[in-house]
């Protein structure tokens, strides 16, 4: 089981940031709500959506976005 965060959309591809490395995924082997930037667990031929970790990561991008633009 790995997981990685939908980077971009190509075509019929989802370009996914697995740590340091980019795979490209068939966008039909994903969840139809998936969107760019899900955390996605790819589990062999199973691919679910981590709604709690995107939750949390945009929470996070959220925070550091009022942080920087805090002034």
């Amino acid at each position: 089981m790995k997981k990685g965060i939908i980077d971009r959309f190509e075509e019929d591809l989802a370009v996914v940031e697995f740590n340091d490395t980019m795979e490209d995924i068939p966008k039909a082997r994903l969840p139809k709500e998936a969107a760019v930037g899900d955390v996605l667990v790819v589990d062999g031929d199973k691919i679910t959506i981590d709604t709690k970790e995107t939750a949390k990561l945009k929470q996070e991008i959220e925070d550091l976005m009022d942080e920087l633009f805090d002034d």
